[in-house]
């Protein structure tokens, strides 16, 4: 709500300059497009972390005693130009406990699924090249973990990632 109140004064603040010292600029074409680009502004919150949801799901799933399974998990403090390899590992992983879930049944299955789903949406949206630096590893080159250490480096990716 802090965000939204945000947004709301500022579109007031821009709202009152524009009223007050810029109302001639709305009688030519130039004025028009400053003031409809100033209108989008608010609307971009910088402060938004584009994982917030996956954060949110893994919150609910890392205490699943359900869900027993070691997986290929990347190190939290990785190089920063593997930071997108090491995300799409980490979804790719969550896979793995889709299908582990499937078969157990586990109480966790569509938070799980909810993590897979908005990982793969943010790729398709900010339209994320796969590149490879000599640097980075292989998903299958990281150790295999448990569960719960699994979902610990993942929280701390998504942060690092968030800053």
């Amino acid at each position: 709500q802090k965000t939204h109140l945000r947004s709301v004064c500022l579109q007031y603040l821009l709202f009152w300059l524009l009223n007050s010292h810029c109302f001639c600029l709305l009688k030519n074409g130039m004025g028009l497009i400053i003031f409809f680009l100033c209108a989008y502004v608010p609307k971009t919150e910088a402060g938004h972390c584009k994982w917030a949801e996956v954060l949110k799901d893994l919150e609910r799933i890392k205490t699943s005693k359900d869900i027993d399974v070691s997986l290929y998990t990347a190190n939290a403090d990785e190089d920063v130009k593997c930071q997108e390899l090491v995300m799409r590992c980490f979804f790719l992983e969550t896979e793995v406990i889709i299908q582990e879930c499937r078969i157990k049944n586990c109480s966790k299955t569509q938070d799980v699924w909810n993590i897979w789903k908005n990982g793969n949406e943010s790729f398709k949206k900010n339209k994320l090249p796969s590149t490879k630096s000599g640097k980075c590893k292989e998903c299958e080159e990281y150790e295999e973990k448990s569960f719960t250490e699994f979902v610990q480096n993942f929280v701390k990716v998504i942060q690092r990632d968030c800053k």
